[in-house]
């Protein structure tokens, strides 16, 4: 059994390649703060383990013999809880993580730790703000009222700052597409995390074409674990660490 930490594009790459392996079997776990999750063409749990401790029986009760961290960047704990579950079980662990953005030519960065640092940069003046930082980090720009937010979230948040519009949208996003909106909203500055990967690099692109500043959060630091940044890359290290068994049994879904 290989359990996939999810939630990214990068984990339901791996799980599409492992659905097409029948001498593997592999299930996707999923956090369960996206209310409609893009579900897997293989068995898979949404919700939390419980801590390091929850996460150590889960791997037992399940007979887990690979774990692949394939979480967002940002998802600092679960990543961490990971690390520990595999040195207390033994259980292999590989983290599957896009390569984060970096700066060229013409990108005006303001690089910060958080979404309170994000709000105190956007400064006392008033500006028009494409904030993509998740519905998460949203309560740090409420602190912030001044400034109008064009907020794009996957989910609604449960409070927006009192000038605001929300777009309700899931990646990923062409930078034709992002630049055309950003001059239809005269966009003055995008609040952003540094995620990596293209789905969502066409606000960077777009930014940078229009002359536009950028205040990117941070990634958080990951743990000291051996690491891919491709889907192919985590199978073929999956295909090194984990004997091939038998045909897996029929899809099911476990909440």
């Amino acid at each position: 059994m290989i359990l996939i930490l999810g939630g990214t594009t990068e984990a339901s790459a791996l799980a599409r390649l492992l659905a097409e392996r029948p001498g593997f079997e592999a299930m996707l776990s999923l956090a369960g703060r996206t209310q409609q999750p893009a579900l897997p063409p293989l068995s898979h749990r949404i919700g939390g383990f419980g801590g390091v401790e929850g996460l150590c029986g889960f791997l037992g009760d399940n007979r887990v013999t690979a774990l692949v961290d394939a979480t967002h960047p940002f998802a600092e704990r679960m990543s961490a809880n990971a690390a520990a579950a595999s040195r207390l079980t033994g259980v292999p662990l590989l983290a599957l993580r896009r390569p984060a953005w970096s700066a060229g030519p013409g990108d005006n960065w303001t690089e910060v730790a958080g979404a309170q640092e994000a709000a105190l940069a956007l400064g006392q003046e008033p500006r028009r703000v494409f904030l993509t930082t998740g519905r998460l980090e949203l309560p740090a720009f409420l602190a912030a009222p001044w400034h109008f937010y064009l907020v794009r979230s996957v989910d609604a948040p449960d409070e927006l700052p009192p000038q605001a519009r929300l777009i309700l949208s899931r990646g990923p996003f062409a930078e034709a597409d992002e630049l055309a909106l950003m001059r239809t909203e005269r966009v003055d500055v995008v609040v952003t995390k540094n995620s990596g990967g293209s789905a969502t690099y066409g606000k960077i692109a777009a930014a940078r074409r229009l002359g536009l500043p950028v205040i990117l959060l941070k990634r958080p630091e990951a743990p000291d674990v051996e690491t891919v940044a491709t889907a192919r890359e985590a199978l073929a290290w999956i295909e090194r660490t984990v004997p091939e068994a038998g045909p897996p049994g029929p899809t099911q879904a476990l909440a």
